[in-house]
């Protein structure tokens, strides 16, 4: 059977977590899914760990894709590229305790909703173990781009997010930097009046290897999208002004 859900984990020497990640998928999602573990480098410790356990993912179909070039926006890219599925999300490698969503954020795709937000600030979410200092600059700029921006998301920062085929051939990513790619796409769908939908989803500070989300690094270029939401709602931009990959409207 074809997958019907392509999950793309970024990875970067997640030896030490990505079993964990992959046997949630396999015992958890009901739909036919696809893995495509994304890697810089063939030095990376995520290859073995995964090749000498497949006992650990039975029933899944894990595929390896080279980034061609470097970092987490590079191999997130790279995954989009070579997924075929309807149905695209993106998943970090640390996360083993949200694969019990992925179903329902299936769902919403299929009811209509062409961006699904995995949302730690719905009832039922949670955000664990934050450094204070990233967990009020999410909490604030969540807090903002939904009250504010009306962006119809209470977690438009996430990069665990799950997208229609449509979203990710039409919309072409400017973003060269981490996971802006995930609130850009988010603000081009809701510029095009494309359905948005969200789950409850949980977050814990991760407890094997380092994260390389970089926030102070990358603020510059997630601030670009903040102001691309704000001028939707308050300039009452047109759709026409969204950037697609076959042409522009």
């Amino acid at each position: 059977m074809d997958p019907q859900l392509d999950v793309v984990i970024p990875v970067y020497n997640e030896g030490s977590n990505i079993l964990a990640t992959l046997g949630s998928l396999a015992r958890e999602v009901k739909t036919p899914t696809r893995v495509l573990i994304c890697y810089d480098t063939d030095e990376d410790d995520t290859l073995p760990a995964v090749r000498n356990n497949p006992e650990v993912y039975a029933g899944i179909e894990v595929k390896f894709v080279r980034n061609p070039t470097r970092g987490a926006h590079g191999a997130v890219m790279a995954g989009f590229t070579a997924s075929t599925a309807p149905i695209i999300v993106a998943l970090p490698a640390d996360d083993d305790f949200n694969a019990g969503i992925i179903d329902s954020m299936v769902a919403l795709v299929r009811e209509g909703c062409d961006v699904v937000c995995a949302s730690r600030f719905l009832p039922g979410g949670t955000m664990k173990g934050c450094p204070w200092p990233k967990a009020v600059l999410v909490r604030t700029a969540a807090f903002t781009l939904n009250h504010v921006a009306a962006l119809p998301t209470k977690d438009p920062t996430s990069g665990f997010r799950m997208f229609s085929r449509r979203v990710i051939e039409q919309i072409e990513v400017e973003s060269d930097k981490g996971f802006c790619y995930s609130i850009e796409l988010l603000v081009k769908a809701h510029r095009l009046g494309w359905r948005i939908g969200e789950v409850p989803a949980l977050w814990y500070e991760r407890q094997h290897g380092s994260s390389r989300f970089r926030v102070l690094k990358w603020l510059p270029a997630y601030l670009r999208w903040f102001r691309y939401a704000f001028a939707t709602t308050y300039l009452r931009r047109s759709p026409e002004t969204v950037t697609m990959q076959s042409k522009s409207i």
